[in-house]
C-alpha cells in the first residue's frame, strides 16, 4: 500500500502549528514543539536508535520557513535555526497517527532525564 499524499499544507504561525490534508481523507495539525523535538535529522535521531537525542527547551518554538523537497518531502525551518531535518509524506503521516504515543513517550524521556520543555 502507498504512503497518502499531501493535498494541503498550512503553516498556522499564530498557532506554532503544520497542518496537512492527505488524499484519503485524514488531517492532521502538527505542533512546531513536536515536529521540532523529532526531527528526523541527524542531530536528533544520530544514526542509530541508541544515539537518539531527546531535545528539551522547546515549548515555544515556532515554524518560520516550510521548502519542498522534490515531490516526497519537505524541510522545515524553525526559529531555533533548526532546518536539517527531512519531513517525508510518510513520516508526516505517521507522526499524524501516532501523535499521541509519541508525545507521551517524549514527555517520559523528559522527566526520566530531569528536563523540560520549557527554555533555560
Amino acid at each position: 500500500m502507498s504512503t497518502p499524499q499531501p493535498v494541503e499544507i498550512r503553516v498556522k504561525q499564530a498557532a506554532r502549528t503544520l497542518e496537512i490534508d492527505f488524499d484519503d481523507g485524514r488531517s492532521f495539525s502538527l505542533p512546531a514543539e513536536f515536529l521540532r523535538v523529532h526531527s528526523p535529522s541527524a542531530e536528533v535521531q544520530g544514526h542509530s536508535p541508541s544515539e537518539r537525542q531527546t531535545v528539551p527547551g522547546r515549548r515555544h518554538v515556532g515554524i518560520v520557513e516550510v521548502e519542498a523537497v522534490g515531490n516526497y518531502a519537505i524541510r522545515i525551518g524553525f526559529d531555533d535555526m533548526h532546518d536539517t531535518g527531512i519531513y517525508s509524506w510518510k513520516t508526516l503521516y505517521e507522526f499524524g497517527t501516532l501523535q499521541d504515543v509519541m508525545w507521551r513517550q517524549y514527555l517520559a524521556d523528559l522527566a526520566a532525564k530531569g528536563l523540560s520543555r520549557d527554555p533555560d
